[in-house]
């Protein structure tokens, strides 16, 4: 082959004339498009044009994945509207050329495939897939607080549709291989040991792409200001336009300005430079800073047993069992675990559309009423309720059993280790694993260490948080941990206004204008009355008086959206709020009164004022992006 090597790429030219631009970022694990990788891609596409092959293949030189998208670090750069409309310009002009070269060109896809790194694919005319576990494509620039402005409002909505391209921009979710052949996204999908040759094959074949269907295109072009307009609609129900400004400049670019952010440069300014995409990017240096924990050992679970078979124990288990995991769930009896299987089946029968797979992760979601299956495992969970007494029993009974190296975890919320560990032999080996609820939407884990604990243990314990790609979060072991320590004294300021007479929508409503994603009143009601009883006492101490607000229900056995009613009646079928004798029904057609906070003095704790709310929004991680359409 005729090589030339870059700094970051390599290129090469075989003996039938087809060129092959490898990309190795230097002194990088994974590769990202950074100005100094664009400039040498303008320099390899000027060679190239000189000399035309017969056709350019772009491929990885890592094996961590094909490009994880720009250079995110560079983005911290942008302090003035002539940079940021000058990274804008760079992208979208050199792929606008790529996409317009002589020669057929093509990315083949092995990994990730993210952000500048698809739009990179999007201007090839072919995009070959490889199938296996690791290649997943998206735009999750929204998830920054950003646009897609190097081509990817253009070609994706040409390339698979409208509806499909606005559900992947706005949600920022990825796809995997199979489905982007299925959607038009890949023209072929294909398995690792033909994927070169394929790769030849179809660059070759001069074959045309697959044209969009008849509605597809109406809906691109005579009728895209209905789709936008319904797109809006949808978006406004979750994302306010002063908190999240980038869902609704993707669809105002797309259908006003055929996907060109240049031709909108004030927007350029207002989204790229905005408080909530500084905040967001700040978000995602925390998320990879999380991500480096737990690589300190080589610990890998392949068994797990979860004891408490209750919403937090039994979607822990579900999604260990999804992940890979051998699990086995402990309870009581079968009809205390039934529940918890019907749930996965239920929540994975949505995610898994291939009927077998399906039956694999629940063939390994395993009841257990006798518990044997902590004898195996590798990592043993107690998620029982709140009782120090009966965890006490509990934890006792396990470590007789267990394997001498297993993880022996709590997943308590308010207990504390040092006194949930008396009981055993070998104190220093318990650590927690805190997860949130939802444990399928919340990437947090707290994994907590108390004074004189195993450094090992925790170490195994936050590489098996990565292992089952969650963000693992060490902590200390005090009251609250980090999470609740924050939203405990929010929280208690919430319930206060309400006993002040302050309607609970009214406090929601004042806490989702100023950006939360749910109100403070409802997220109690989803955690649970009783829970929040529990943790207040541990976080204010015994001698604070509970909300009376809160006390009240707590005593009528209103303990949230678990007995179908709390501050709102969740049974009426109302979605929640509105409902039922003191559940604060704000009155029809009238604004919420102002919202006056009343901070306890418990938020003077430096935690109270650390968090931005794009910060909060990743600690309560709820999901705000609709599906468009």
């Amino acid at each position: 082959m005729n090589a030339t090597t870059y700094q970051h790429w390599q290129l090469e030219i075989d003996a039938e004339g087809i060129a092959w631009a490898s990309f190795d970022k230097a002194g990088e694990s994974t590769n990202s498009l950074s100005s100094a990788v664009m400039n040498e891609l303008g320099q390899m596409l000027d060679r190239l044009d000189a000399n035309p092959p017969r056709g350019l293949v772009f491929r990885s030189g890592k094996a961590a994945g094909f490009i994880a998208g720009a250079d995110i670090q560079e983005f911290t750069r942008l302090d003035t509207p002539e940079k940021a409309l000058e990274l804008v310009t760079r992208g979208w002009n050199l792929f606008n050329r790529l996409a317009a070269v002589r020669y057929p060109t093509l990315a083949l896809v092995r990994g990730h495939c993210l952000g500048g790194g698809l739009e990179l694919a999007l201007a090839c005319r072919y995009l070959l897939a490889v199938d296996e576990p690791g290649t997943k494509m998206g735009l999750p620039e929204v998830m920054l607080g950003i646009f897609p402005g190097w081509g990817g409002m253009l070609r994706l909505p040409q390339r698979v549709g409208p509806q499909a391209a606005l559900d992947m921009m706005l949600t920022g979710k990825s796809i995997d291989a199979q489905r982007a052949k299925r959607m038009g996204l890949a023209d072929e999908c294909v398995p690792p040991r033909v994927m070169e040759s394929a790769a030849k094959i179809l660059l070759l074949s001069n074959k045309p792409r697959r044209p969009l269907p008849f509605l597809q295109r109406l809906l691109n072009g005579p009728f895209k200001a209905l789709v936008a307009s319904a797109a809006r609609k949808q978006v406004a129900k979750r994302a306010r336009p002063e908190h999240y400004p980038a869902p609704y400049a993707i669809i105002d670019i797309w259908a006003r300005h055929q996907g060109n952010a240049l031709a909108a440069p004030a927007l350029i300014d207002g989204i790229v430079r905005s408080s909530t995409a500084r905040n967001l990017v700040r978000v995602f240096f925390m998320q990879e800073r999380l991500k480096g924990f737990g690589k300190e050992t080589s610990f890998q679970a392949r068994r797990v047993h979860v004891v408490g078979a209750g919403v937090m124990g039994g979607d822990i288990a579900a999604w260990c069992a999804l992940r890979g995991l051998t699990v086995t769930l402990q309870d009581q009896g079968m009809e205390r675990i039934a529940p918890a299987l019907e749930r996965a089946y239920a929540a994975w029968g949505k995610r898994i559309r291939n009927k077998l797979q399906l039956r694999d992760v629940m063939d390994r979601l395993i009841p257990d009423p006798e518990g044997q299956g902590a004898a195996q495992a590798d990592v043993v969970i107690e998620a029982i309720y709140e009782n120090l007494e009966a965890k006490h029993t509990l934890l006792s009974k396990l470590e007789a059993v267990m394997k001498p190296d297993a993880v022996l975890a709590t997943n308590t919320s308010s207990l504390k280790l040092e006194d949930l560990r008396t009981v055993l032999a070998k104190p220093a080996r318990l650590v927690g694993i805190h997860f949130f609820n939802p444990v399928a939407k919340m990437p947090l884990v707290e994994v907590v260490s108390a004074a004189g604990g195993d450094p090992e243990m925790a170490r195994r314990a936050a590489a098996f948080v990565k292992q089952i790609d969650r963000l693992p979060l060490p902590v200390r072991s005090a009251p609250g941990f980090l999470v609740n320590a924050v939203l405990g004294p929010y929280m208690l300021a919430a319930m206060r206004a309400v006993d002040e007479g302050i309607a609970p929508e009214t406090v929601d409503e004042a806490m989702l204008a100023f950006g939360m994603p749910m109100g403070p009143i409802e997220l109690v009601d989803m955690v649970g009355l009783d829970v929040a009883m529990a943790a207040g006492k541990e976080l204010a101490g015994a001698d604070v008086e509970p909300p009376r607000c809160l006390l009240e229900r707590f005593n009528a056995g209103h303990l949230g959206k678990k007995t179908g009613r709390g501050f709102y009646d969740h049974a009426s079928g109302s979605g929640g709020k509105g409902g039922g004798k003191g559940a604060g029904r704000a009155r029809p057609g009238l604004r919420p009164e102002p919202f006056r906070p009343v901070w306890p003095s418990v938020c003077s704790s430096p935690c109270s004022n650390v968090y931005s709310n794009s910060s909060m929004r990743v600690l309560l991680r709820m999901p705000i992006w609709p599906t468009p359409g």
